[in-house]
């Protein structure tokens, strides 16, 4: 079972309270991977006008989409066509199509001038007030995952800014997905999402009422990610994973079509400043649950899973 906690006492000064909703988090992290939320401070309306302009966007013909193709971005921003994304091994491509975007650099920020990679401007349609709309909303989202990494962070007897601290300059991305009906399936083995894990230190996602998201157990049983309305879902990703030592689980997950309708979801991907050296914390190690992981960057890991994930990307393309 998905457990679903109320965070709102973290918009309080109230220590206790924030302590048992620590606690709550820190559970669901060690037993699931996988957590629903509400109390966030995120209105339904700000949401479904995102969504509203995710519709609108997907709705229009190929070629318009294609003229923010995210294989002419240097910084893998932009649109991205349907099985552009293999996410399990031996399926097809999967069957969705989506956009990202990420903090909007100039061509002049010094870290756009140092090539470094996945740092640069966003690609948008044109499309009236996308752009306002869009970085508002990355904005209370990068609001958001910061409250729930100060209180992961002490959840693992962290300074509560542990997390944060790796945050000035994320790379963390804001994505919009469009999953038509599963009768559109190329192969019968295709899915909207193959089974996979994160690649970050976690996600937050919206989804419509729609349904289809699957959570493997620690039984390996497909669990329902049933929708709730006025929550997000929050599951671990990979570099958490290693920063815990597998305290924290990066569970595999996956998204199954729906018969006869489209699906739109929006997840945002919490992802750490390029540089970000990803060690294990000393609290995570023991004798009964030595160190799992060498440390790595996060930039690296990252970019290694792109390279998997991205059947252009394993050209000589870099982001």
């Amino acid at each position: 079972m998905i457990p679903l906690i109320d965070i709102s006492p973290l918009y309080s000064d109230d220590d206790m309270a924030w302590r048992q909703v620590c606690k709550q988090i820190d559970s669901a992290c060690r037993d699931v991977g996988f957590f629903y939320i509400k109390g966030h401070g995120i209105s339904q309306d700000d949401i479904e006008r995102v969504f509203e302009l995710g519709k609108t966007f997907f709705a229009q013909p190929e070629a318009e989409k294609l003229k923010i193709d995210i294989q002419g971005s240097k910084n893998h921003r932009g649109y991205g066509p349907i099985a552009a994304e293999a996410l399990e091994d031996g399926l097809p491509g999967d069957l969705k199509e989506t956009f990202d975007m990420g903090r909007n650099l100039p061509p002049d920020d010094p870290e756009v001038l140092m090539g470094l990679p996945l740092h640069g401007p966003n690609q948008y349609p044109e499309i009236a007030g996308w752009q306002e709309e869009i970085e508002a909303h990355y904005a209370r989202m990068s609001e958001l995952a910061n409250l729930l990494l100060q209180a992961m962070a002490l959840a693992l007897d962290c300074d509560h800014e542990f997390f944060t601290r790796c945050m000035k300059r994320p790379v963390s991305v804001l994505r919009m997905i469009h999953y038509p009906p599963a009768e559109q399936r190329q192969h019968d083995t295709q899915m909207g999402c193959g089974a996979h894990s994160d690649y970050g230190c976690l996600t937050i996602l919206a989804q419509d009422q729609i349904g289809g998201l699957q959570v493997r157990d620690s039984k390996n049983q497909w669990l329902d990610a049933t929708p709730i309305p006025g929550t997000f879902v929050i599951n671990i990703g990979d570099l958490l994973s290693r920063w815990t030592n597998d305290r924290y689980r990066s569970t595999l997950h996956r998204v199954i079509n729906p018969t006869g309708a489209e699906r739109y979801s929006m997840p945002f991907f919490v992802e750490p400043s390029f540089d970000t050296l990803v060690e294990t914390l000393e609290s995570c190690i023991s004798a009964e649950q030595p160190r799992q992981y060498e440390p790595v960057t996060s930039g690296d890991w990252i970019m290694s899973r792109f390279a998997a994930t991205y059947a252009y990307r394993q050209e000589d393309n870099p982001v």
